[in-house]
């Protein structure tokens, strides 16, 4: 039977496909579960709910709501794709963008610090490894309105934040080595963040076009190039970060949703809102478009090879995995329908809200729309097979703290050695981090 916390509890971890819970938040609990085999604890961030609140799922039900009452239900992933364009379905796309899985929280790839969005203006930075000093805020008159954000691979600890009319670049300073701005960056970069741990330092701040909301962010696994994107516009622009250049790709019409680059970099990942969705090989930059009949793309994410990816779609309970029929540059691809076991049955849920897939290809966290009472709010904890296609099967739920609590965002550690490390942003104002434990060699 899947874990199921009971209401009033919090989940602290997994202990071989048990979803362990306590009945409150607290450091002794997760000493006494995890923290001796990992050797830390990863103490919940608290932060005020503002702007993201306004994103939780209870807004987006009652919009969902409302749309579909003229629209009816998107039928299963079954048939969905072909390869025409589709005409723009909804022009008014910023109604929309409650229901994209915006990226609000992201792990360094090789340290253990968090970063999340805790306000419009706002993003919290929690570095684990310096465990004496509380976590930082950073904070800047050019950073507003933030939506989206993604530490850099292979760039030391560089930080994009995607906000109103461009992107903040923020990277550490230490005594004696003080972060650089780029050369021929504007004067009002330099700002310091907040707080008594490491001091961060705006170096860059690369403008969008015409001004535009960045809502979509991507980075190249080697870390030179940075993808972003609008609701606003159908193009997306590439940026060669270190020298401040970027390069605008338009195809089709649409406002675009997610941009996600494969685990490879030989494989780029563009979705739009109606509908329409493209694979990119980066060689020479061709692309095949694909469109949905079951609602736009509202969440992906690649397998660790690069050579499969999970798509969510608006209005539909069936997730869809593409999968590459021959090596790269091959543009060949097909999708299959994945159903999630469970998750109607038990839940009652409308759709599928976020999903986020760990990096050993182990665990996904999904998190849907509605639901019954006792289920409203949770995060569905999937053991992953890939065999070579992928099965799914229920190994519980996650709640998290406070009342009503609901996830706003979340995602794992890419390359935490000792399992899937999981942080949740939860409307009740704590990102929690969720330590996956199932190889038995960890355990006493």
């Amino acid at each position: 039977m899947p874990s199921f916390p009971r209401p009033g509890s919090v989940t602290v971890c997994e202990i071989n496909r048990d979803l362990i819970t306590a009945d409150n938040l607290s450091d002794d609990r997760a000493k006494d579960t995890y923290g001796k085999v990992l050797g830390m604890v990863f103490a919940p961030v608290p932060f005020q709910s503002d702007e993201l609140a306004s994103s939780s799922p209870d807004r987006q039900e009652s919009e969902q709501r409302g749309r579909e009452e003229g629209e009816g239900l998107f039928s299963t992933l079954h048939g969905i794709i072909s390869h025409s364009i589709k005409p723009l379905l909804h022009p008014d796309h910023v109604h929309l963008l409650p229901e994209v899985d915006l990226q609000g929280v992201s792990w360094h790839q090789h340290k253990h610090i968090v970063a999340f969005i805790s306000g419009s203006t706002q993003v919290i930075v929690r570095d684990y490894e310096d465990s004496g000093k509380d976590a930082c805020i950073l904070t800047s008159d050019s950073q507003r309105d933030v939506k989206v954000l993604e530490w850099r691979p292979n760039g030391g600890r560089s930080l994009s934040v995607g906000c109103k009319g461009g992107i903040c670049i923020w990277a550490p300073s230490y005594p004696g080595n003080s972060a650089s701005v780029r050369s021929g960056a504007a004067s009002f970069l330099g700002a310091l963040s907040r707080g008594p741990g490491t001091r961060w330092t705006l170096v860059d701040f690369l403008r969008s076009q015409n001004g535009e909301q960045i809502t979509a962010l991507s980075w190249s696994p080697d870390g030179r190039y940075l993808a972003s994107a609008s609701y606003e516009s159908s193009s997306f622009t590439i940026w060669d970060v270190a020298q401040g250049l970027g390069t605008p790709i338009r195809r089709g019409f649409g406002g675009i949703t997610i941009l996600k680059w494969s685990p490879t970099g030989d494989y780029f990942f563009a979705a739009k809102f109606d509908g329409t969705f493209y694979l990119w090989e980066t060689n020479t930059w061709t692309s095949e478009p694909w469109s949905s009949t079951s609602g736009f793309v509202t969440g992906a994410t690649w397998d660790p090879e690069g050579r499969m990816i999970l798509l969510a779609f608006a209005g539909s309970l069936t997730l869809g995995s593409i999968h590459f029929a021959s090596k790269p540059p091959s543009l060949d691809a097909h999708l299959l329908p994945v159903d999630l076991p469970d998750v109607v049955s038990l839940t009652g849920s409308q759709g599928i809200e976020k999903i986020a897939w760990d990096a050993s290809g182990e665990r996904l966290a999904v998190s849907y729309k509605g639901g019954d009472d006792i289920y409203k709010g949770l995060i569905a904890i999937y053991d992953a097979r890939r065999t070579p296609l992928i099965s799914l099967s229920l190994i519980g739920f996650i709640r998290g703290p406070g009342d009503n609590p609901k996830p706003l965002a979340f995602s794992f550690h890419d390359k935490f050695k000792q399992g899937p490390l999981l942080s949740v942003c939860w409307s009740s104002g704590f990102c929690c981090t969720y330590p996956l434990i199932f190889r038995s060699h960890l355990l006493p």
